[in-house]
């Protein structure tokens, strides 16, 4: 597991982590399948990794569930709340995951030019300690996987 360049990672404060990347399909494409379970099932999670539990409900105050299943067979849970929804450009949404303390909110801005959207994901932290974790946790080589997963999706619907 990898970045492959394709995923630009940044640590704008001492509390965030932005993550920026380009796919090659309008925004409401993008935006479908960060939202619909039935498309995020088909490209959220490392390689090798299932999402064996996908829970969206998309409203202001709508909490989000995941369940990634890796090859060794444990899982690693994640939940949130919606606190903004502006389709196809704007959400912000909670996460924190089972196994580690914490809530980070998530703030994901959509752009289209000329057919391809770029995704910037805003991350903030409680902390710089929680921020420096996750950076050591290997979250940005994961992140990068998955995305490509959406870009090959995302290619194969185009």
């Amino acid at each position: 597991m990898k970045n492959t360049g394709t995923l630009q990672v940044t640590t704008p404060t001492e509390r965030e982590i932005v993550l920026t990347r380009v796919f090659d399909a309008p925004r409401t494409l993008v935006f479908d399948a960060f939202t619909k379970p039935e498309l995020i099932k088909r490209w959220f999670g490392p390689r090798g990794w299932s999402l064996v539990v996908c829970e969206v409900d998309l409203k202001v105050g709508g909490t989000w569930r995941f369940v990634l299943r890796g090859p060794d067979g444990n899982d690693m849970g994640m939940r949130g709340v919606y606190r903004e929804i502006a389709a196809p450009d704007r959400s912000v949404h909670t996460e924190s995951f089972d196994d580690y303390p914490g809530e980070s909110l998530v703030t994901t801005l959509l752009v289209e030019n000329r057919g391809k959207t770029t995704l910037t994901a805003t991350v903030r932290y409680p902390s710089q300690e929680v921020r420096d974790a996750v950076i050591t946790s290997g979250m940005e080589h994961g992140a990068a996987e998955s995305y490509d997963k959406l870009a090959e999706y995302l290619a194969s619907i185009a």
